[in-house]
């Protein structure tokens, strides 16, 4: 019976692996050598990951321990008609700055109007249409109700580009995002002797009789 359960275990971790099967990980600290988190004001800092991003297969995963957030809480909509409260993962599909038509919609301005919707406070992620590149990025907000919050760009989505990257904006959904987190003790431990049981078997098959002829 024990044996079954191991057995369940790795067939559970590997069908989640399939899962996932195309993960974009983020797990360093995205504001690693600047000084945006000890500078007075918003600081907005790019470096970004260059990336192809298909809508259809890949997530974008974030480390639960390096972003401080522990699930997905998501929306997708422009922003007057965006949540309130309850979101840390917004995609947002306003894509000009209305307040200045003569400024390129840019990270600072789309964090802006997601800061004016939202009102409670929490670090998250969005993903917006940058006017001036033309194109899609994925940036991270130490707090998405705060227009002064730091931003990080984590990713420019190189293949979103021009009109289809507007288009493709509404195909966005919670499966393109995904919190990493390490496995509980018992769950790893589990792991771990699911895998030295089947390391064992493997070795240490008993022979089989032979045939006496």
């Amino acid at each position: 019976m024990r044996c079954s359960i191991l057995y369940v275990a790795v067939a559970v971790l590997m069908l989640n692996a399939k899962a996932n099967a195309a993960p974009i990980l983020f797990d360093t600290d995205p504001f690693a050598g600047s000084t945006a988190l000890t500078t007075p004001g918003r600081q907005i800092v790019a470096n970004e990951l260059f990336t192809v991003f298909d809508i259809a297969t890949d997530v974008f995963t974030f480390d639960a321990s390096v972003f401080g957030i522990t699930s997905i809480d998501f929306a997708n909509d422009v922003v007057g008609n965006l949540p309130t409260s309850g979101v840390n993962t917004v995609v947002l599909r306003t894509f000009d700055n209305d307040n200045d038509p003569m400024t390129p919609f840019g990270a600072g301005n789309a964090a802006n109007l997601i800061a004016d919707r939202l009102t409670t406070p929490a670090p998250g992620f969005f993903v917006y249409f940058n006017q001036g590149l033309d194109l899609a990025r994925l940036v991270f907000s130490t707090d998405l109700n705060d227009n002064t919050s730091d931003l990080k760009v984590l990713a420019r989505l190189t293949n979103l580009t021009g009109q289809v990257g507007r288009d493709s904006f509404p195909q966005f959904s919670e499966a393109n995002f995904a919190i990493s987190q390490v496995p509980e003790p018992s769950t790893l431990s589990l792991l771990i002797a699911a895998g030295g049981l089947l390391a064992a078997r493997s070795r240490f098959r008993p022979a089989r009789p032979r045939a006496d002829h």
